[in-house]
């Protein structure tokens, strides 16, 4: 009888760990989904700029390239950060 108490602790403690683990990768999901939602308004942001840049003055257009190269250095490190979370 104390086996069987011994083995039903061990597999409570094994459960609980498996359940808070569970949830945690079910937050993490959530995560990453909110971090893509929010890259990709960015990756929206970037196509629109761009598609506008042969339209700005030329006197703005080199403010607006460094603008674009900020943004696209950001999305590129951000995606490279959440694939890498993914592994």
């Amino acid at each position: 009888m104390a086996e069987k108490t011994r083995l039903e602790d061990i597999i409570d403690a094994v459960r609980q760990e498996r359940d808070e683990l569970n949830l945690q990768l079910h937050l993490a999901k959530a995560e990453v989904k909110q971090e893509w939602e929010e890259l990709d308004k960015k990756w929206e942001q970037l196509e629109e700029r761009f598609d506008s840049f042969g339209n700005e003055a030329k006197a703005s257009a080199h403010e607006v390239a460094a603008s674009l190269r900020q943004l696209a250095g950001e999305l590129d490190r951000a995606y490279k950060r959440l694939k890498k979370s993914w592994r």
